[in-house]
C-alpha cells in the first residue's frame, strides 16, 4: 500500500459499523487503494510483480498490505502518482457508473450534479464535461462553485441563496435537465424532480441531507421520470469486476490524455487519519481526502 482514499463508509467502519467483502475479517477502513503488486496467486494472469495498481475494495486500505482479487485491479495511469490514484476508485467509479452505466448519459445532454465539491461531484463534473454535456451543479458555498467552474462546471448554483429548480427553469427555458445525480436527498428531493426534463433520469447516490422524503408522484407521472438507486458497496464480485474493467477501458485513457484528473483536497500521513476524518465530517473539503503510507 502507498496511499488510500478517505470515503464516508470509513467513518462507519471506524465506529464498528459497515460491511466488508472479506468474511471474518476485521472492519479495517480504506476502500480506495493505490499500491504496488508484491505477489501473485498461482492462477493470476495479466499482472506482474511491481505493477502500479489501484482498486476499490471492501476495506483494508489503512493497512500496510492487502490481498485483492485480481479482477478488481486497474492500472494506475502514467500521469498519476499514488496519492492521486488513491483519489480515483470511489469518486470516479461511482460517477462513471451513475452517469453512463445507470443513466445512459449521451453527448449533448444536460446534467445536474448536487454537491459538486464532493469527491463524486468533482469526478462527475469532469466526466460529463468530457462527454460534451452541459453541466449544472449545486453547492453551499461560492468558493466550491468557483473551483468547480475551473474543472468543467457550466452553471453553478449556491443552494443556500437560490432555489436551484428556479435557476434550472430559467437556464433551460423550462425544459429541465436530462440527468440528475442526487448526493443529497432530503430537502433537495422535490426541487430535484422539478428540475428534471421530460423522460429525465435521476440517480440517487447519497443522502447527506436526509434519507426520508415525501414525493409528489404527479411529478414522476407527468414527466415520465426514471429513478435509479445506486450503491457500490452492495454488489456482487462479478459486478465489481465488470465495473473495474469498464473503468480501465473508458476512464483510464481520459487520465492518460489529461482530459480529467482526480481532485485532491488534502493529503495526510496515515498517522493523522483522525484529522482527515474530522475534515470529512465537517464537509469543508473540495474533492478527495487521501492518506499516505509513505509520508
Amino acid at each position: 500500500m502507498h496511499a488510500c482514499g478517505v470515503s464516508r463508509p470509513d467513518l462507519g467502519m471506524r465506529e464498528g459499523r459497515g460491511t466488508t467483502d472479506r468474511p471474518g475479517a476485521p472492519l479495517i477502513p480504506g476502500m480506495e487503494i493505490a499500491g504496488t503488486v508484491e505477489a501473485l496467486g498461482a492462477a493470476v494472469q495479466g499482472w506482474h510483480v511491481g505493477d502500479r495498481v489501484m482498486a476499490r475494495t471492501g476495506g483494508g486500505g489503512y493497512g500496510s498490505k492487502l490481498a485483492v482479487h485480481a479482477g478488481l485491479l486497474v492500472p494506475i495511469p502514467s500521469t498519476l502518482d499514488f496519492e492521486q490514484a488513491a483519489a480515483v476508485p470511489d469518486a470516479f467509479y461511482t460517477a462513471f457508473d451513475a452517469l453512463f452505466r445507470q443513466a445512459a448519459l449521451q453527448p449533448g445532454e444536460s446534467v445536474l450534479i448536487h454537491a459538486v465539491g464532493s469527491g463524486v461531484g468533482t469526478a462527475a463534473v469532469q466526466l460529463a464535461a468530457a462527454a460534451g454535456c452541459r453541466v449544472f451543479g449545486t453547492a453551499r458555498s461560492d468558493e466550491k462553485l468557483a473551483r468547480a467552474h475551473a474543472i468543467g462546471l457550466d452553471v453553478g448554483i449556491n443552494a443556500t441563496q437560490r432555489d436551484f429548480a428556479d435557476v434550472i427553469a430559467e437556464e433551460t427555458r423550462g425544459e429541465g435537465v436530462d440527468v440528475i445525480l442526487d448526493l443529497v436527498g432530503g430537502l433537495y428531493w422535490t426541487p430535484t424532480f422539478r428540475s428534471a426534463a421530460l423522460l429525465g433520469r435521476v440517480v440517487v447516490i447519497g443522502t447527506l441531507g436526509g434519507a426520508t422524503v415525501e414525493t409528489d408522484l404527479r411529478l414522476l407521472q407527468g414527466r415520465r421520470l426514471r429513478i435509479f438507486g445506486t450503491n457500490l458497496q452492495r454488489r456482487a464480485l462479478d459486478e465489481h469486476v465488470a465495473l473495474a474493467r469498464a473503468v480501465a477501458r473508458q476512464v483510464v485513457p481520459l487520465f492518460e490524455s489529461r482530459t480529467v484528473a482526480p481532485v485532491v483536497d488534502r493529503v495526510y500521513p496515515l498517522a493523522e487519519v483522525a484529522d482527515a476524518h474530522r475534515r470529512m465530517e465537517a464537509n469543508v473539503a473540495f474533492g478527495k481526502l487521501v492518506l499516505s503510507h509513505d509520508r
